[in-house]
């Protein structure tokens, strides 16, 4: 999701592109066929939650969950498993519109729907609960802009899940969730459109990603009192019709400085605790999304590929070692968003993407080489976890 239209450097400017709006594939329980829906009515307060799941456990000839993906089916209204290998082995339903997923320690993966925040119990393939959010989203609908949960992330002790909720047209909020009683315990305003929503690596502040209002909200979980920082390195000239802002951040295991990347050209290194920005160079020159951090220090971007043709370079995936080195990996279309397999040598990149170009499945990365496979899993995937 970007704003349309705003400069990128000087002297240049791009072009707002026309956003056409696509059927939705619908329901698509135990299995990667969807069946159509009627869209569900509007309305201003979020519609009670449904009961849960009754869907199957995974099939038998399943791989262990240890060897699956989880993806968020923005196109439909679930959640696939996904066999690196093979494919997509089933599809649960969740909520409408799944955009982000949060994998907990106990197998629990926790799910921002326009809906509510899914739990699904991975080990046998059922939801078991849908959350509703205390913030009222408007009407539940699909697409880019739609209304709902976006960005969503566990604590380090898995006591407490915390989602970004988006309110079109205004500013947004983060609902806290008591994972043990599956309730929401507190709401905090944010900022607008939160994309991404991380947690620092000793539990004490959420940092929520404002994609409308170029900014990171950092929110201490002691006191819950928000705390803006901007974050801004081309400046906020265009507002929300400006292409370069914030989409998502990942904490720096070594520092916990937040490294937010922008248009393959500049990465944002933020120092939460002074909420100063130090700018370093990238070199993929394309529109940046999704970001992912390794174990050993290696940051993952999700390159979407120029806005505007000629005015910068194609989809990638950059991996950018500690010591600001980058190799850029061609992709084949846009992308949404990554996440690496356990041993680190292998990035799954979502080929779910927030505006047209998207495609249901997911490209497989072998980060030694950069040599590619197309997997077709999921319905526009977004959000994924590696099991």
């Amino acid at each position: 999701m970007s704003g349309q239209g705003g400069a990128r450097r000087a002297g240049r400017r791009r072009a707002a592109p026309t956003v056409g709006r696509r059927a939705r594939p619908g329901r698509a329980p135990l299995g990667p066929q969807a069946t159509p829906r009627r869209a569900c009515p509007g309305g201003g307060a979020p519609p009670p939650a449904p009961a849960p799941s009754a869907a199957s456990p995974l099939p038998d000839t399943a791989p262990t969950p240890q060897g699956l993906l989880l993806t968020a089916d923005f196109g439909a209204d679930t959640v696939s498993f996904v066999d690196p290998e093979r494919g997509t082995v089933a599809s649960v339903t969740v909520g409408r519109a799944p955009y982000g997923v949060a994998l907990g320690a106990d197998g629990r993966a926790w799910v921002a729907t326009a809906e509510g925040v899914a739990v699904v119990d991975t080990r046998t393939g059922v939801r078991v609960a849908l959350i509703p959010y205390r913030t009222g989203t408007g009407p539940v609908t699909d697409g880019e802009y739609r209304g709902g949960g976006m960005g969503i992330a566990l604590s380090p002790d898995g006591a407490h899940a915390y989602v970004g909720v988006d309110v079109p047209g205004t500013t947004g909020f983060l609902e806290v969730l008591d994972t043990a009683s599956n309730e929401v315990t507190a709401v905090v305003p944010v900022g607008r459109r939160p994309f991404d929503v991380d947690v620092s690596a000793d539990g004490a502040e959420v940092y929520v990603t404002g994609h409308d209002s170029f900014d990171v909200t950092a929110v201490a979980v002691d006191s819950l009192r928000p705390r803006r920082i901007e974050v801004a390195p081309y400046g906020t000239e265009g507002g929300l019709a400006s292409w370069l802002k914030p989409h998502h951040a990942v904490v720096r295991p070594t520092d916990g400085q937040l490294l937010l990347p922008f248009e393959g050209e500049r990465l944002a290194v933020v120092d939460p605790r002074t909420g100063r920005t130090r700018i370093e160079p990238m070199t993929a020159d394309t529109h940046q999304h999704g970001a992912a951090v390794t174990a050993d220090g290696r940051l993952l971007v999700v390159g979407t590929g120029a806005v505007r043709p000629g005015d910068g370079k194609g989809p990638s995936l950059t991996v950018r070692a500690p010591d600001g080195t980058e190799r850029v990996y061609p992709l084949q279309g846009p992308h949404e968003d990554v996440a690496v397999s356990r041993d680190g040598r292998t990035a799954y990149v979502t080929g779910g993407y927030t505006r047209d170009g998207y495609w249901n499945g997911i490209t497989v990365v072998a980060l030694d080489t950069g040599a590619t496979r197309r997997l077709p899993a999921g319905a526009r995937p977004l959000g994924i976890a590696v099991l």
